[in-house]
């Protein structure tokens, strides 16, 4: 009841995912080619089919002998994990959703992963598709820190759930001459981007991960063309903050962004997001998500997201599902002993890339 849809299928993944209503850009083939490119491993696609439910779930395959601290201790090829791609994802369920239907599912998963030497699989479940309830009973679900999403069926409603604060900080940029502009036309903008971008993650300290090479916004831009906006503030003739928001299926995301830090004082950003959020409406999307903190804390960024929705209710959580406990064992013994600042304590997943 199980098929496989590989990267190489590009037409027959897109027209499976379009094939369920609740789809979104995360599920795409054009999505998935970019973090390809970044090293996050092989992109599948997981069909399931039982006559009466149908699921699908997009995964990162990833050869647990090219992590960190297991390079050159395992045989590469032999032993893997899975990861939902960057952002959000899990199981997206159509037809007769029931609890025997979806144990059914989690049953069949665990052989043909035990089949295939698939040891572990990490998702990061989505807020707006409030799919994470529906896998509980095949996964340890973990639910963590909340996420902004905007209703943009009405411009009056978008401009209301605004915080007051924001609402003159939004007014500030205006009068401060700051202009906002959007494009999928002009790929040599993603340089720009990556420039301010790319000095974003240094002031916050970003981890290695973040930072993204030339031919993964190539990608966004050839894969996703139809699929993504990049929008630019403008202060005179300098481009100050850029956001590259991405959609599909009436849904909206703000993906990646970046500032100038003398600039913030002019708050480009805040006026950046509500003329996206108009945008979003102009072209009949229903939401725009706006994402969490960093590691689903109520830090300085949710604060900032925060401001555009004071009644959000979107919650983060994640699923972890272990197919082969002996060998996760074996592989977290593993990465106690070799590895330096190994903590079993943590609640990282899975242990053994830690």
């Amino acid at each position: 009841m199980f098929e496989i849809i590989t990267h190489d299928e590009k037409d027959r993944w897109d027209s499976m995912v379009a094939s369920f209503p609740d789809h979104d850009v995360y599920y795409l083939h054009g999505y998935v080619a970019a973090f390809k490119i970044h090293g996050d491993g092989e992109p599948l696609l997981l069909y399931y089919d039982d006559g009466t439910m149908r699921g699908i779930y997009v995964a990162m395959l990833r050869d647990i002998a090219e992590s960190q601290h297991l390079k050159g201790l395992i045989p590469k090829g032999e032993l893997f994990d899975l990861i939902s791609p960057y952002g959000y994802g899990g199981f997206i369920f159509d037809g007769e959703i029931n609890d025997r239907s979806v144990a059914q599912l989690g049953t069949e998963l665990q052989e043909l992963m035990s089949k295939r030497n698939v040891v572990s699989c990490f998702t990061r479940f989505s807020p707006v598709l409030r799919n994470a309830e529906l896998s509980r009973p095949i996964m340890d679900v973990v639910d963590l820190g909340k996420t902004i999403a905007l209703d943009l069926t009405d411009e009056e409603v978008i401009w209301d759930n605004i915080i007051s604060k924001n609402r003159n900080m939004i007014r500030k940029a205006m009068k401060n001459g700051i202009e906002i502009h959007h494009t999928h036309e002009r790929e040599e903008l993603f340089e720009t981007f990556r420039e301010i971008y790319n000095a974003t993650m240094e002031h916050d300290n970003a981890e290695p991960y973040y930072y993204f090479k030339d031919d993964f916004y190539k990608s966004i831009h050839r894969d996703l063309r139809n699929n993504y906006e990049l929008f630019y503030a403008t202060a005179g003739e300098e481009i100050v903050a850029m956001a590259i928001m991405i959609f599909a299926n009436g849904k909206m995301h703000y993906h990646l962004s970046g500032s100038k830090f003398e600039y913030r004082n002019l708050a480009p950003s805040n006026l950046l997001l509500y003329k996206a959020a108009l945008w979003g409406h102009e072209q009949g999307f229903s939401v725009f998500h706006l994402g969490g903190g960093v590691g689903s804390k109520e830090d300085g960024l949710y604060h900032f997201k925060a401001a555009f929705n004071r009644g959000s209710d979107c919650r983060f959580s994640i699923g972890r599902q272990v197919f082969d406990q002996a060998r996760y064992a074996e592989l977290v013994d593993l990465r106690r002993r070799v590895g330096p600042g190994f903590d079993a304590s943590s609640g990282f997943f899975p242990l053994y890339r830690q």
